[in-house]
């Protein structure tokens, strides 16, 4: 137990009327009963340097990745990291990079095709080169990390370079995380990203920029199962792109980036032929300038959509994108997934949260109202917590599209749900005679995601049978919010059970809490 989940634990068991000195008998009985061996203790070392030598050689290979990708793209080319690995051990150190590569293709077969490898599949790939080895596989992983950061190198003005643009796209990750379930900050953070780029590496050229994402095209099939949808852009196109959609049988080029999964550059338009402009302001001839479009991959390098940019509107004419601005772009691409992918999975969090309280409320009528609330990082403590739905006593929800934000020091009477974040544990307490449950939801690590803050009124506990059923709902909800994070970490298809889950949107999510309520009844018949 951690140090707030100790106190919880204590909070909850004594209760919120005890008296002082039955508090200090039970911290005397607690200090008198309490023996740890010293095999116990042993262990606990153990576990707390091994932790520690985790964490630290995690924080080590992030580094790496990051002093490698000097580029800020995301991603490492496959054969250059081989090219490194190859020199490690000599003969056996190359035996050992086959079979690991060969581990690796198995796990990921896409990277075949695209040759490119992420951080985590780095990670994974130096842990299966130290796995090959005979010994202490410890220590071989951390000689193979010594003898990378030595074979990295890079000049000090790519570095403050690659620092810059590394903080432009954090900063993309940053409003994702701070945004709800909301894209429009995202969207303003990656065309920000890219003016800031240009004014300090791109010549100060004019741009164009837009986000265009797959549809499914329900409306006209005859053009093409799917369509662009174009999301944002900036705001000297909005006018003619925002919100329209390109088929596949017109015009243009982002449908062949999409096919081949590519970056495809037209540095003159005017000789090209076959793309399409929305503007009608120019004959098409008149047009001149550069064209860029990139795939947006997910983490199974699914193509879902794509990134254009454009010097249609530079005066000058014959900018061009030079390669390591076409780099830096594939960059905002991967940071641009990774935000659209965390937005998609805190919606999957809610629809999970949404189809859980339908199930409860006609089970618990002594429940008087459900607040979910989703934990919005920040430093240490100073986080907020975001109301993203209220439900009344009769099970009507209202869902925040905008949503209200909490914060530890404005909300002293809130501090049962700081509590409750903190120590990840279920937390009780009365304000004002309602009794209130908040029960955690917790990612993979254990770590508060989300919150129900349920109140039950001037009951100090439901009635068995439907405390029974809340800790069913409780119980399922928190099974497919841990399946919806396994499949956003894992560089995998997914697993469907239930055919209902091919379903590819938002609502598959909610279908998850149902296969968890059924898999548990088939256990028990």
């Amino acid at each position: 137990l951690t140090l707030p989940q100790f106190v919880q634990l204590m909070d909850n068991f004594v209760g919120e009327d005890v008296s002082v000195p039955t508090v200090k008998r039970l911290t005397a009985l607690i200090k008198r009963e309490y023996k740890q061996t010293q095999e116990e203790k042993i262990k606990q070392r153990e576990k707390i340097h091994h932790l520690s030598h985790v964490a630290q050689r995690k924080h080590l290979l992030e580094a790496l990745f990051e002093k490698w990708d000097s580029k800020a793209c995301g991603s490492l080319d496959l054969e250059e990291v081989i090219a490194v690995l190859s020199t490690f051990k000599g003969h056996k150190g190359k035996e050992a990079l086959m079979k690991a590569k060969e581990e690796l293709c198995s796990r990921y077969p896409q990277l075949s095709k695209v040759g490119k490898i992420t951080q985590k599949a780095f990670q994974i790939f130096l842990e299966l080169i130290a796995s090959k080895f005979t010994g202490n596989e410890d220590e071989t992983m951390d000689n193979l990390v010594s003898f990378l950061t030595t074979s990295v190198e890079q000049s000090h003005i790519k570095s403050l370079q690659s620092s810059a643009r590394r903080k432009w796209l954090q900063d993309i990750q940053k409003a994702a995380e701070t945004s709800g379930t909301n894209m429009e900050p995202v969207y303003k953070a990656v065309i920000k990203a890219l003016y800031q780029d240009m004014e300090a590496h791109g010549n100060n050229k004019t741009i164009s920029a837009y986000i265009a994402l797959l549809e499914e095209n329900q409306l006209s099939p005859e053009q093409g199962q799917v369509l662009l949808r174009y999301v944002a852009c900036t705001a000297n196109n909005a006018p003619y792109i925002l919100n329209r959609v390109l088929h596949r049988d017109m015009k243009g080029i982002s449908f062949a980036a999409i096919d081949q999964g590519k970056p495809i550059y037209v540095p003159r338009v005017q000789h090209h032929g076959n793309i399409h402009f929305w503007s009608s302001d120019d004959h098409e001839e008149e047009k001149k300038g550069s064209l860029l479009v990139l795939p947006l991959h997910d983490a199974n390098w699914r193509v879902f959509g794509v990134l254009g940019l454009d010097t249609l509107w530079d005066q000058s004419h014959t900018s061009i994108f030079l390669t390591h601005e076409i780099t830096f772009y594939e960059g905002v691409c991967h940071a641009f997934s990774k935000a659209y992918h965390h937005i998609c999975m805190r919606e999957h969090v809610l629809q999970v949260a949404v189809t859980a309280l339908d199930w409860l409320y006609p089970r618990t009528p002594s429940i008087q109202a459900v607040t979910t609330y989703l934990v919005e990082p920040g430093t240490d403590k100073n986080y907020a917590l975001c109301k993203m739905i209220t439900t009344d006593n009769t099970g009507q929800k209202e869902i925040h599209r905008s949503p209200v934000v909490l914060l530890r020091e404005e909300n002293l009477l809130r501090d049962y749900l700081f509590k409750c974040t903190d120590s990840s544990e279920v937390t009780l307490t009365s304000i004002y005679g309602e009794h209130h449950i908040a029960v955690p939801l917790h990612d993979l690590s254990r770590q508060t995601l989300g919150i129900f803050d349920i109140s039950i009124g001037e009951h100090k506990k439901l009635p068995p049978q439907e405390q029974k059923d809340l800790q069913k709902m409780l119980k399922m909800a928190q099974a497919a919010c841990s399946e919806i994070l396994q499949r956003s970490l894992e560089e995998r298809e997914p697993t469907q059970v239930l055919e209902a889950e091919r379903v590819t949107n938002v609502r598959h999510a909610g279908i998850l809490f149902h296969r968890f309520m059924l898999q548990e009844l088939r256990e028990c018949v």
